[in-house]
């Protein structure tokens, strides 16, 4: 019960920080999403290097180096969750709070589907049900708009992939970040010396204060990631999967009450739908798993 606890509280403060993300970009601003990007993937480097050698997971980095097929699904990953964290982090710092915290509640409808799409696995009659009334909101969400939630979709599909290729990897969270971040940092850090030889580069131009806060983005990348590594291990999947809705909850309460994004009769029918599919899949599924338990239990017995 004592481990239980730990990780549930482990959990909620991974979900919580990433939850609070909106608060911490704008404060690295008036760096650009993609000066932000690289200085991320650079500084997280650092940490993860910084950590491999502290949790002494040299040599299953190393292994990872050494396998081709690790190689290419950490470079998939690479790429996708570059991807995920500038449009993140464009997001947040141009008024798209709301749109942001969609598109991480539309992500596990969004793995489902991937799921049945690529690993070629089979939905229930409810999933499908929930998959339809999502489909529906996104479909009101872009009439609302006027435009498709480019944001909120790019998001969901990026980190859904992201966490495909890691589940195909099966690697340790440390290790991989770093062979990740390491795979990213020649652009990244080609970036930035451009940045600088034309004179555009704000790190370091707007006071020590600036640029020392924009060192930290490494340590906010990786915090929220081991604190979700000590819950994983600590947790059911259904806990973890009911707790992932912290985190979006957290930003779409900012949107609105923080940052007053607007949010029009038709943005709430939509979120609205988008919230009654993710009650449809997760009590299904919530009740799918007891009755699995259950029926392994009595065949247990037996």
């Amino acid at each position: 019960m004592h481990e239980s606890r730990r990780g549930f509280l482990l959990g909620v403060a991974a979900y919580g920080m990433w939850g609070l993300f909106p608060l911490y970009w704008p404060l690295l601003e008036p760096a650009g999403a993609f000066e932000i990007l690289a200085h991320r993937i650079l500084w997280s480097l650092v940490t993860m290097v910084a950590l491999v050698v502290a949790l002494g997971r040299g040599r299953h980095l190393i292994a990872l180096v050494r396998s081709p097929r690790m190689r290419r699904l950490l470079t998939v990953a690479a790429v996708v969750i570059a991807v995920n964290w500038v449009t993140f982090i464009w997001g947040v710092n141009n008024g798209h709070v709301v749109e942001v915290s969609l598109g991480y509640f539309i992500n596990p409808l969004v793995t489902v589907l991937m799921g049945v799409l690529i690993l070629k696995e089979t939905l229930r009659p409810v999933q499908w049900a929930a998959l339809g009334v999502a489909a529906t909101a996104v479909v009101i969400l872009t009439l609302d708009y006027g435009r498709l939630p480019w944001v909120a979709l790019l998001l969901a599909c990026s980190f859904g992939t992201y966490g495909l290729t890691k589940k195909k990897a099966n690697a340790g969270a440390v290790e991989s970040l770093a062979l990740e971040t390491a795979l990213l940092a020649p652009l990244a850090g080609a970036y930035v010396g451009w940045l600088v030889a034309v004179g555009r580069a704000d790190f370091g131009s707007h006071g020590l204060g600036h640029a020392a806060l924009i060192t930290t983005t490494g340590v906010i990348t990786a915090l929220p990631l081991i604190c979700f590594g000590a819950a994983a291990t600590r947790l059911s999947m259904v806990t973890i999967g009911l707790l992932q809705y912290l985190a979006p909850t957290i930003q779409f309460a900012l949107g609105i009450l923080l940052f007053h994004e607007e949010m029009p009769t038709g943005r709430w029918i939509g979120f609205g739908l988008v919230w009654l599919a993710l009650v449809m899949f997760t009590a299904e599924s919530v009740k799918h798993r007891r009755r699995q338990l259950r029926l392994t239990a009595e065949a247990a017995a037996v």
